[in-house]
């Protein structure tokens, strides 16, 4: 049992996920509700439906051009549109018939899924592990055109939950951070991103 499920905030149009970025991208993004230049159309963007897993990456927003975070509500229908189109960031046996047939799916692939440790709110790993979605260059018009709803800035809430984590106040910290469940992803798009 791989403990692989994807835990999120959403509502039955939109999921929230969560990405970390400097003043130049964030506070466009937060005005327009969506990305225009420095942010990168040429590479790929993470996305991250678990807000703790982010703060482990960002250091709660205060690694070097990742002080804004952002929450990001995409609709449900491009979320498991490019849930659909993804393929693993490692050859699993049960998913891919060999590692050649993972390699050309790979190399094609407009979406890279990988699943990391969840983290707790103190940074520790869980068994569970969480969803990372990487939206190439060939999505991700898509996705700033078409697929976010609502850009939230949750920089404010951050530096507070992690200002009660520093004076170990962490019961009141967990109240405060995002409500996530488990996201109802469609059987067929399961067996294809390793969810079990």
């Amino acid at each position: 049992m791989k403990n692989q499920e994807i835990r999120a905030t959403f509502t039955k149009e939109t999921i929230t996920v969560y990405q970390a970025y400097n003043k130049n991208i964030a506070l466009p993004a937060i005005r327009n509700n969506k990305f225009e230049t420095p942010f990168s159309f040429h590479r790929m963007t993470w996305i991250k439906p678990s807000y703790l897993w982010l703060m482990e990456r960002s250091n709660w927003g205060t690694k070097s051009n990742q002080e804004f975070i952002l929450g990001i509500k995409i609709k449900r229908d491009f979320w498991e549109k490019a849930l659909s189109l993804g393929v693993l960031t490692h050859p699993d046996k049960e998913i891919y018939s060999s590692g050649f047939d993972w390699e050309k799916q790979f190399s094609n692939a407009k979406v890279h899924i990988q699943w990391d440790p969840e983290r707790t709110l103190k940074g520790g790993k869980l068994n569970e592990r969480s969803i990372q979605v990487g939206i190439s260059r060939f999505l991700i018009e898509e996705f700033n055109n078409e697929g976010i709803q609502e850009i939230i800035d949750f920089t404010p809430l951050t530096k507070k939950i992690n200002q009660l984590r520093k004076q170990g106040k962490y019961k009141e910290a967990k109240r405060l951070l995002p409500t996530e469940k488990v996201y109802p992803v469609p059987k067929e798009i399961q067996t294809k991103i390793g969810i079990k």
